[in-house]
């Protein structure tokens, strides 16, 4: 097949890697699998550990027919306001566009953890910016430069202080968010091309990283040296990655359609193989998302998964080995590249679900999960080449997007 247009000629030997182009399947709603991502949206270990304890309290404890969670429920409803769904996702338009890395794709992009104005993403072109949007006009505040090769994913700890990233040059590295400097440098155990990674939301002293030699892999960013017992090999190239809120479930997406559950130990971090789940065969995984709760009328843990099917699917945890049924799919254009969607952070709880995604058509969509018919909420259009990755601030005031052309747009919500 012809190389993905993310990538420039020098880097058509990686084009397995970011591209295929793969058959669609039809789906069955018997279908199992294991996966959940947690929002890592508290700024301390101890604030973290109490939102991780509310979660399990809303999943394990929950006495019959009550809401979930009680009280998040209304603090995310007093947040969102008492209006529709359609009013909540209502955006008034182009806040500010970002053309720092435009000609060099941008695959990742996240806010800040309980930042509103802070924005980083990661390019195709060597580099991460960390964007300021506040206050105005929004700017680049730092690029961090030293990768030798093109960035493919990166995370933020929890206080915001560190950004770890992966790259093609076989490197993971460790930033110094304020000043933009290299703080330690970690080459891949197997010498192999580094394709995403994540930070354990209990200990941020761990990183799990996944490349391109199907390797899955702990690593002390303290030491820099990998963990004993933490590393598993998958089926294909490991290209996305999550945990679960309270860190005990890690769940591995590859290039080759399976989605892989581990349990992770936390006092020593090894990790367990426990589910394979294969949503179809051959089929690209490009991102996995987590919640531990919906709305008060979805109720189960979630799982969101990109698949180069042409659907976004998204599927409910029924374990604690993670295991899936799925729940809903939803079409979209996705049939090659690496695209990414999010659940909301605050969702509306006088009617519905939303979750949003990148599409190769160069839209933005938001669909209602809980809608039957006509699931789609809002579209946004102004993308010049597929949109890549979508991030919420925490209180959903700015939606960011990125596409395969570098182009960054920030959207504003419109306030009533």
């Amino acid at each position: 097949s012809n190389p993905s247009p993310m990538l420039s000629p020098t880097l058509c030997g990686m084009a397995a890697v970011w591209q295929q182009v793969l058959a669609v399947d039809d789906f069955e709603e018997d279908l199992r699998a294991q996966g959940a991502r947690g929002h890592r949206r508290s700024v301390s270990r101890g604030s973290y550990q109490l939102q991780a304890q509310m979660n399990r309290a809303v999943i394990d404890e929950r006495p019959p027919g009550s809401l979930v969670p009680t009280s998040v429920a209304e603090a995310s409803r007093a947040m969102a306001g008492d209006t529709t769904l359609s009013e909540n996702y209502a955006f008034a338009g182009m806040h500010h566009i970002f053309d720092q890395h435009v000609d060099s794709a941008v695959p990742r992009l996240q806010f800040a953890n309980d930042d509103k104005h802070l924005l980083a993403c990661c390019s195709l072109d060597g580099t991460l910016s960390i964007m300021a949007l506040s206050p105005a006009p929004p700017s680049v505040k730092v690029t961090l430069r030293g990768h030798a090769g093109p960035v493919t994913d990166f995370a933020w700890s929890l206080s915001n202080d560190i950004i770890v990233s992966t790259s093609l040059d076989g490197t993971l590295r460790i930033w110094n968010t304020q000043d933009g400097r290299c703080i330690r440098e970690v080459a891949d155990p197997d010498a192999s091309e580094l394709l995403c990674c994540t930070f354990q939301p209990m200990n941020n002293n761990l990183t799990v990283v996944g490349n391109s030699k199907h390797i899955l892999q702990v690593v002390n960013i303290s030491t820099g040296k990998k963990v004993k017992g933490g590393s598993s090999k998958l089926t294909g190239r490991v290209l996305s990655l999550s945990f679960d809120a309270p860190g005990r479930i890690l769940w591995a997406g590859d290039d080759c359609g399976s989605i892989f559950s581990f349990l992770f130990d936390m006092a020593t971090g090894k990790l367990t193989k426990a589910k394979r789940l294969v949503v179809n065969e051959g089929s690209t995984i490009s991102s996995i998302s987590a919640r531990s709760w919906i709305s008060r009328e979805a109720r189960d843990p979630s799982l969101l998964v990109n698949a180069c099917v042409n659907k976004l699917l998204l599927y409910r945890v029924v374990d604690n080995e993670g295991t899936l049924q799925l729940k809903r799919s939803f079409p979209i254009q996705h049939g090659s590249q690496l695209l990414h969607s999010i659940f909301c952070p605050l969702m509306s709880f006088r009617q519905g679900a939303c979750v949003v995604t990148g599409s190769e058509d160069a839209c933005v969509y938001f669909f209602d999960v809980e809608r039957n018919t006509k699931p789609i909420v809002n579209k946004l259009q102004g993308h010049s080449g597929p949109v890549m990755d979508v991030s919420f601030n925490c209180d959903e005031s700015l939606l960011a997007s990125s596409d395969a052309t570098g182009m960054v747009i920030i959207w504003r919500r419109e306030q009533k």
